[in-house]
């Protein structure tokens, strides 16, 4: 229970982390045009836990040190960019395999051809695009010290 409340608290408090689902929704949901392999699905899903998982650590790390002290420290400075630069690391990596794998043009004019016999469905995707919007800028759950 304590694992779903931390996740739940950071989706709360972490709006790289609701960035990081939004992508995740959307690179999910836009996939299947792409016609994916099962492997190429794996990696989908395990870089996205990936990228997920590391900015849970950060933001545990950026806890950690905020709770040691609110002063100016080389160290703690040093520790929480470092965990941010290891999401930076990860998160880029996972953008080019995305481009590797979306960067097909078959796979869009699918999309489009789907989009436009179904034309209605692109009010619910704009829709779901300012919830999106919304969602990664909500103010934070509770207020850094």
């Amino acid at each position: 229970m304590c694992a779903f409340r931390g996740v739940w608290d950071a989706i709360l408090d972490e709006a790289h982390l609701r960035f990081h689902l939004v992508a995740a929704f959307y690179v999910l949901l836009f996939s299947p045009f792409f016609e994916l392999s099962a492997a190429q699905y794996a990696v989908l899903v395990l870089l996205i836990a990936a990228v997920l998982s590391a900015e849970l650590f950060n933001t545990a790390i950026e806890n950690v040190c905020d709770a040691m002290t609110h002063e100016k420290n080389e160290n703690i400075r040093l520790a929480k960019d470092i965990a941010a630069g290891a999401v930076l690391i990860l998160a880029v990596g996972a953008v080019a395999v995305a481009v590797l794998f979306f960067w097909n043009a078959d796979g869009w004019l699918r999309a489009l051809d789907f989009f436009n016999e179904r034309f209605w469905l692109l009010i619910p995707l704009a829709f779901s695009a300012v919830l999106a919007v919304l969602f990664v800028w909500m103010p934070r759950k509770r207020k850094k010290k």
